[in-house]
């Protein structure tokens, strides 16, 4: 089965209180159909990096998220993550402020996961940095995994397994 990294907005979306705002009530949506239907496709993977963010705010919902996190296996954080997503930031792959986006990118790419699922559109999922991501990693030798939202992975009938 290919590989999902879970990244720290799916477990934020798929716990959070049901959103009165258009945009994220559809992905309430989106994020729970594939939660329940499609993920099960998928080896499922995370890390201490979504951990750690799933760990801040309201004790309630940090409970939620942790326990959507349980049984998903944790990836290794050897020294060279951190470096490649430094050398992210360094190529201005990524804006300075996005430290963490660059640290899940580069967790995905150095363990070779083939899908990176985010809701995090702004640094990550982003049709215009994808490109110098694709590129960056490339040159530093590592595979670009396909990073997509749920609603591009729900109702997947063609699931590589």
């Amino acid at each position: 089965m290919a590989t999902v990294y879970i990244e720290t907005t799916i477990v934020s979306y798929l716990t959070a209180k049901p959103s009165s705002q258009v945009v994220a009530a559809a992905r309430q949506v989106l994020t729970r159909q594939w939660w329940d239907q499609d993920r099960l496709h998928y080896d499922l993977v995370t890390s201490q990096y979504v951990l750690d963010e799933a760990s801040r705010g309201d004790s309630q919902f940090v409970r939620l998220r942790l326990d959507a996190l349980t049984d998903i296996p944790l990836l290794d954080l050897p020294d060279d993550i951190p470096e490649l997503a430094r050398e992210l930031l360094a190529r201005s792959v990524l804006p300075p402020k996005a430290r963490l986006d660059a640290l899940h990118i580069a967790v995905a790419a150095f363990h070779g996961v083939e899908y990176l699922l985010t809701w995090n559109c702004t640094h990550i999922a982003n049709a215009r940095i994808l490109p110098r991501v694709d590129a960056a990693l490339g040159d530093l030798g590592y595979p670009t995994p396909v990073i997509c939202t749920p609603e591009e992975m729900v109702g997947d009938a063609f699931a590589i397994e």
